[in-house]
């Protein structure tokens, strides 16, 4: 969709719709009162006959007279106390899935929250733009007829000149960051038949040719070379040869040594190898490469946004399939750092990919690590579809991750990621096993597992298997693949960002003066006095 932002006049703004946002209980005003005295009262005698109230999410089509635009579409924006950027992002959602279900091509609207709403123009604007790409949002490659041709353009209308520059910009950040989204969606969408190991690769060297963001793709004799056993492992079964993607995209502007690293589950598809799933929806398993498809969105957005710090992305490549030379139950396969893993369990293979991917990994001595896959079934157990599993040892990652959440409406909870767990994983033939076979605490197991190939690392899991798909359809997203993961983050890097903008805009902290030779020796007796007594130190797995 082409988001278009313009100075104007929105009563007098020609398009085939207009878009206004009412707020729950609250007086008419700005873009709604100028609209209401041109339709002579329209919007108020529909709410005083209680046709509309404003409730969150609740539309309203409207054909009055006075307006250039052929329809009013009227969205409730709820209680102003409780209005968000969220709020802002799913109501304009809501109006551009039912534009695009009245056939309408063009939509003008306003920011939706800037002014009374409280919300800042830019948190608005990129709201309002991001919202209505995702909700017009539709996967329609393997239609021969559509029912519903597309909503082409979003014009963003304001009449003062400031507000109407000023909106331009973060517009044009929602825009690609919903379309990040939606190009995720694309590819979990995609059947496993048109997105194999080596299709998927040839697609990341696709959208990024001619950027900034380099791409390597490494194959079976690079795997070989590098010591990747357990990604080979899991691809060997099928006739398409696993694949290790790698994306980096440099700082902008001055150099920096700061590392970011980005990994997803790429699964093109899975029936679970010999450990063969029940035939009971194995046709959603095209979507479990969502973690990959999330990596790619993230970066193909990256290109609104300047980062002062290195970001690489990493994609485990691979079909699980049964075949002559699949990986059987019982076989012991040897990871990157040079773990034995029994596999116990070939449809735990998201944990064998992922293992070699975070070995790799180490090499870019990174300041933070954050995997996406859909991992376990046991996570929608716990968390039913409303929330991914967060698992993570770091405190300040954690409230990191679920403040971006937050802001995005991405839910996340943390789990736990205790050592107590780790016996469950450990293996009577190699150092490991793959899947302890418990039913209790899998998505738990799972990320206890992975916890063994990120020591060292500031790293997070986010279990998506509950949120990847939606099994509803909601505003912003329909049923199906969700593109779960690209907006949470994009706004946990563009926090970071920020962050490393105000550190290096800060003047620096005075320099203390260096202590004499007594308050030296005072300090190193305390010291003495206060540390622990060296003990057994925990071995992880």
């Amino acid at each position: 969709m082409n988001v278009i932002t313009r100075r104007g006049d929105i009563v007098r703004h020609k398009s085939e719709a207009l878009a206004l946002g009412i707020f729950e209980g609250r007086a008419l005003g700005g873009a709604a009162a100028a609209v209401d005295r041109a339709t002579r009262g329209a919007i108020r005698r529909l709410i005083l006959q209680k046709d509309f109230t404003g409730l969150f999410l609740e539309v309203a089509i409207l054909y009055p007279r006075g307006l250039s635009a052929s329809r009013l579409i009227l969205v409730g924006l709820g209680p102003l106390s409780a209005f968000t950027p969220h709020r802002a992002t799913l109501a304009a959602a809501a109006v551009a899935r039912r534009a695009r279900d009245l056939r309408v091509g063009s939509l003008a609207t306003v920011a939706f929250g800037a002014g009374a709403g409280g919300l800042s123009v830019d948190d608005a604007a990129r709201a309002t733009a991001e919202g209505a790409v995702l909700g017009a949002y539709r996967f329609t490659a393997y239609r021969t007829q559509s029912s519903h041709p597309p909503l082409r353009r979003l014009e963003i209308v304001e009449r003062d000149p400031a507000v109407a520059r000023a909106v331009a910009e973060p517009a044009a950040r929602g825009r690609a960051i919903a379309e990040g989204t939606c190009l995720a969606r694309d590819l979990a969408s995609t059947p496993g038949q048109d997105l194999v190991p080596e299709q998927l690769a040839e697609r990341a060297r696709e959208l990024f040719r001619g950027t900034p963001t380099a791409v390597e793709v490494f194959d079976v004799r690079k795997l070989e070379r590098l010591g990747m056993g357990a990604l080979l492992a899991v691809g060997r079964g099928s006739v398409h040869p696993p694949r290790f993607v790698a994306l980096d995209r440099p700082p902008r502007g001055a150099a920096s040594r700061r590392t970011v690293v980005l990994i997803g589950k790429g699964i093109t598809f899975d029936t679970g190898g010999i450990s063969l799933k029940p035939r009971e929806n194995m046709g959603k398993m095209k979507y479990d490469m969502s973690g990959a498809a999330a990596v790619l969105g993230v970066f193909a957005a990256l290109r609104e946004m300047e980062l002062p710090f290195r970001v690489v992305g990493l994609l485990a490549v691979a079909e699980n399939m049964p075949g002559g030379r699949a990986l059987k139950p019982g076989d012991i396969v040897r990871a990157m750092d040079g773990t034995t893993i029994e596999v116990t369990n070939t449809d735990a293979e998201g944990r064998l990919v992922l293992a070699d991917a975070l070995c790799y990994a180490r090499r870019f001595e990174p300041e933070a690590v954050v995997d996406l896959a859909t991992l376990t079934g046991a996570v929608s157990v716990a968390l039913g579809n409303l929330a991914a599993g967060l698992f993570t040892d770091d405190d300040t990652l954690a409230a990191e991750l679920t403040e971006a959440s937050n802001s995005t409406g991405e839910r996340i909870w943390r789990l736990p990621l205790w050592d107590d767990y780790a016996p469950e994983m450990r293996g009577e033939v190699a150092d490991l096993v793959n899947s302890s076979g418990a039913r209790e605490g899998g998505a738990i197991l799972g990320a206890v597992f992975l916890k063994h190939f990120a020591r060292g690392m500031r790293w997070a899991h986010l279990d998506i298997a509950s949120t990847a798909w939606s099994p509803v359809v909601r505003p912003h997203e329909g049923r199906g693949p969700t593109g779960f993961g690209v907006r949470l983050l994009l706004e946990w890097l563009s926090r970071l960002a920020s962050a490393s903008r105000s550190s290096a805009s800060s003047p620096p902290a005075p320099r203390a003066r260096r202590a004499g030779p007594k308050a030296r020796a005072r300090a190193a007796a305390s010291s003495r006095r206060s540390s622990p007594r060296p003990g057994r130190r925990s071995r992880g797995l």
